[in-house]
């Protein structure tokens, strides 16, 4: 597994980082382990997850994939760069949620008795809270880092005047500043391309975005006449619609059947083009790689070794071209 730093930072990272966020709800925890195993294997040692997940689980199952995540770091914290995110309701109160002072403080201090360890490689905001000051928020991150509970502090889904707006804050305030992001970006989703990933190229930032295969729908594996496959993202409790307002489109099947070719005279399969795409910009770090299966974590682990000629990446920028519009949100 090749490794790189992460943004500016000394911190080296492996090329691929693995996605937690469906353990404990699609996947169980004899699956999620098994996950876990064969990523670790395959040389991953960048794991992410968040205070919120599992992903579509209901209410009251948040902290479950953290748990999961926890028991298998024991005997093993001190191999795996960890990540995790705060900002989701955690809680009945008001005040579980957000980026305040409060919340942070006390979501970090849950997060590392769930993950069974006593300090964060990498925390980041899972978004921007527009009901705090900025400079509540990084004051809060600084004391975190100065304390030793947080190594690094990122975000997850900002635009990039939140981005910048932050960088320019930190500066001011002389805190800690981002030194990672996490947004949305495959082939099915360019339109961070515009603003966002020439602003962290520009400033040192580290970017692993995630949705490299779009949910699963680069894949190929999707039928739009038979619909959603049950246990897919698609299906996936609350978080079914929101993915399937993503990516479930009658355009997007038709660019996914196009592409289908492209990677067979490639001589790789969808999702390896798919992630080895987003491995070919060079401002990316490494991207979020996620599975429900051990076995289909095969295909991702080989982008990191598959070349992409500039002429297959030329033409898959090319056809993907209208990607780099639409909605932003998460």
């Amino acid at each position: 597994m090749k490794h790189t730093r992460l943004g500016r930072t000394g911190l080296q990272v492996s090329r691929l980082c693995l996605g937690t966020m469906t353990f404990g709800y699609q996947s169980d925890e004899k699956t999620a382990t098994a996950i876990m195993d064969k990523a670790f294997d395959g040389g991953v040692t960048f794991f992410d997850t968040a205070d919120v997940y599992p992903l579509g689980a209901p209410a009251g199952a948040q902290g479950r994939t953290e748990e999961i995540v926890g028991k298998w770091l024991e005997g093993r914290r001190d191999r795996v760069v960890l990540a995790t995110k705060c900002f989701g309701r955690t809680g009945p109160s008001r005040w579980d949620q957000g980026n305040s002072r409060k919340h942070i403080l006390d979501a970090v201090d849950a997060s590392l008795r769930r993950l069974g360890t006593d300090y964060i490689d990498l925390y980041q905001l899972h978004g921007p809270d527009p009901d705090t000051p900025i400079d509540e928020t990084l004051k809060a991150l600084d004391d975190l880092v100065r304390w030793g509970k947080v190594r690094y502090v990122g975000c997850s889904n900002f635009l990039a005047y939140q981005v910048a707006r932050s960088l320019g804050r930190s500066e001011a305030l002389g805190t800690v500043r981002f030194d990672s992001v996490q947004p949305r970006y495959n082939l099915l989703f360019r339109e961070f391309e515009r603003e966002l990933l020439p602003l962290c190229g520009e400033e040192g930032i580290g970017v692993i975005p995630y949705n490299p295969i779009a949910g699963g729908l680069l894949s190929g594996k999707h039928n739009p006449q038979a619909g959603p496959e049950e246990g897919s993202r698609f299906t996936l409790g609350t978080a079914a619609e929101r993915y399937q307002d993503r990516y479930w489109h009658e355009g997007m099947f038709e660019t996914v059947e196009k592409l289908r070719p492209m990677a067979a005279d490639a001589g790789m399969t969808l999702p390896q083009m798919a992630v080895a795409w987003v491995l070919a910009n060079p401002v990316i770090t490494a991207p979020i790689i996620g599975a429900s299966r051990p076995e289909q974590l095969d295909d991702t682990l080989k982008a990191v070794e598959t070349p992409m000629m500039p002429e297959l990446k030329k033409s898959l920028d090319v056809l993907t071209a209208q990607y780099r519009k639409g909605d932003s949100a998460r």
